[in-house]
């Protein structure tokens, strides 16, 4: 069995674009411990900076990626993993707000592929959540689901919840989907 929600990003409202209309996510959460997110971006390509193929690196926010904030539920423990519309990705995990370290564990690598039109981007990045700890695998997840998309007008930040004053995807209260565990029958 899976376990699916569909869900919109909003923009912060200081940060607004109007090159882009709308971000929906899909998120599916399967009994074999798979994440898949589809991140659906649309809006006027052409005005979206993508950032160009290459390794895997630090900092892709500072270019236009999607990002999924991962915690068990009632931990303050989180992964937080980039996905870049190159194919390049970045993995941090952290013990608390914002103290953590990048995750170089080649055995973690999401899986990620892009789909592109006139007027819609579309990225699917698959997770195993299995090989974040046993417990990912079984117990009710928070997520928290964003992107930082680069303009030539500057940077706009979506989230499921803007939790403070200023973007900051870190914050757990802007961890708002809850995923329980799909049944296995």
């Amino acid at each position: 069995m899976t376990v699916e929600h569909r869900v919109a990003l909003r923009c912060h409202p200081s940060t607004r674009s109007d090159a882009v209309r709308a971000i929906q996510v899909l998120v599916r959460r399967s009994a074999s411990a798979e994440l898949q997110m589809t991140y659906c971006l649309d809006g006027d390509m052409s005005r979206i900076r993508l950032p160009s193929p290459g390794a895997p690196r630090l900092e892709l926010w500072r270019h236009t990626c999607f990002e999924a904030f991962i915690a068990v539920e009632g931990q303050p423990v989180y992964h937080e993993f980039n996905f870049a519309p190159s194919g390049e990705w970045a993995v941090y995990a952290f013990s608390g707000y914002r103290n953590g370290r990048p995750v170089s564990n080649e055995t973690i690598r999401p899986h990620i592929a892009m789909r592109s039109t006139e007027g819609r981007l579309e990225m699917d990045a698959l997770v195993r959540l299995d090989l974040l700890s046993a417990l990912h695998a079984r117990a009710p997840l928070r997520l928290g689901l964003s992107a930082v998309i680069e303009t030539g007008d500057g940077f706009s930040y979506w989230a499921l919840r803007h939790p403070t004053g200023k973007p900051d995807f870190h914050d757990a209260n802007g961890f708002a989907l809850r995923l329980e565990p799909p049944r296995v029958e």
